[in-house]
C-alpha cells in the first residue's frame, strides 16, 4: 500500500533519489513511495520537505551535468564491425547520446539556471565600455497662424 501520510524518512529518501538524478515520475512508480499527486500535496503542507526538495532539485542539476560528461566520454558503441569485419560508425548510438546530453543540459539549465542556464547580458554601454549618455531633446510644434 502506498504511503499517504508524510514522514521525514520518506521525504528524505525521495530527496536523496532526486539528487541522484532519478526522476520523480520513476520514484513514484514504486509502491513504497507515494504518488506524485501526494508528493505535490506534501510540498504544499510541509515547509521542511519543500526546502529539502528544492535543494535536491538543485543537486539534481549537478548530477545531470556530471552525467553529460560521462555520456560524452563514453564512445563504447559509437562504432561496430559489420559481417566483413569493416568498422562502421553507429550513427543511431551517436544521435541517441547527443539527445541524452541535450536533455540533461536542458534539465540542468531549468533546475539551476544561475549555474547552467544561458547567460544574457543586458548591460548598456558605449563601444568603449563606458556608460551610455542620453540626451533629452525638446521639440515644440509651432502651427502657423491662420
Amino acid at each position: 500500500m502506498r504511503p499517504t501520510s508524510y514522514t521525514p524518512e520518506i521525504g528524505d529518501e525521495i530527496c536523496s533519489l532526486l539528487a541522484d538524478g532519478v526522476p520523480l515520475s520513476r520514484i513514484c512508480k514504486e509502491e513504497r513511495f507515494p504518488s506524485s499527486v501526494t508528493v505535490y500535496a506534501w510540498l504544499r503542507k510541509h515547509p521542511e520537505f519543500l526546502s529539502n526538495y528544492t535543494r535536491a532539485r538543485e543537486d539534481q542539476a549537478d548530477t545531470q551535468a556530471d552525467e553529460i560528461v560521462a555520456i560524452d566520454d563514453d564512445g563504447t558503441n559509437d562504432t561496430y564491425k559489420n559481417e566483413d569485419g569493416i568498422e562502421l560508425v553507429n550513427h543511431d548510438v551517436i544521435a541517441r547520446s547527443r539527445l541524452r546530453v541535450e536533455a540533461r543540459k536542458w534539465v540542468a539549465a531549468k533546475l539551476k539556471p544561475k549555474k547552467y542556464g544561458d547567460r544574457v547580458d543586458l548591460t548598456h554601454a558605449n563601444p568603449d565600455g563606458g556608460p551610455v549618455q542620453f540626451q533629452q531633446i525638446e521639440r515644440k510644434i509651432v502651427r502657423p497662424a491662420d
